[in-house]
């Protein structure tokens, strides 16, 4: 569990008081948004929400955790209609057909970027999904035995209850994946297929 005196940087926990100053990248496409100073927990916060603001526009218009730093104090208040979980390079995608589900279906999603699979941040996942009630995985990966399976596994074990509808795991098709760029273009989840996939899910 994250708290508010604790910030995962570099792959290990950095106490509040160490000092240390630190790049904030999006894990997405590495990006910097901003450098944080841990020098207290009250610095750990001022510096979360600049660079929530700094990476998302307006802190009060969009109030919420930053993913991949995930202070408690900082809950996210947005009620959305479904969860979208995504890894590497489906992130931008997920986040593009978050996008355009709002701006062409009114369908508001949250995009979790999962990022770490061990650990695993369950905390994050079914905070989200005790919030939209709809989970949905994007995976660069075929169904068989993907990373969706385990999460999907989770929620129901942990929060069927919150569940208005079965989770949803839009992966590659069962085949192994193709060598030629091309053709795993063709295979991997696009933007244009999570949209449809989310949009006929919610608006049946």
């Amino acid at each position: 569990m994250v708290t508010s005196s604790q910030l995962f940087i570099g792959g290990r926990w950095l106490p509040a008081g160490s000092g240390a100053t630190a790049e904030v990248r999006c894990p997405a496409d590495g990006k910097l948004i901003a450098e944080v100073s841990v020098a207290g927990a009250e610095d750990i916060d001022a510096a979360v929400r600049a660079a929530y603001e700094a990476f998302n526009g307006s802190w009060k218009a969009t109030p919420g955790r930053v993913r991949g730093i995930m202070l408690n104090r900082l809950a996210d208040l947005i009620e959305r209609d479904a969860t979208i979980l995504a890894l590497a390079l489906m992130v931008p995608r997920a986040l593009e057909a978050a996008e355009r589900l709002k701006a062409e279906h009114g369908i508001d999603c949250e995009v979790v970027d999962v990022r770490s699979l061990v650990p695993l941040d369950t905390q994050t996942i079914l905070g989200s999904v005790a919030k939209t009630h709809r989970l949905f995985t994007v995976e660069e990966n075929p169904r068989l035995c993907g990373w969706g399976a385990e999460i999907v596994s989770i929620v129901a074990d942990e929060a069927f209850y919150d569940l208005d509808s079965p989770p949803v795991r839009i992966t590659t098709p069962h085949i192994p994946l193709p060598a030629a760029d091309i053709l795993e273009d063709i295979v991997l989840p696009t933007p244009e297929r999570i949209v449809d996939t989310v949009r006929r899910s919610l608006q049946g």
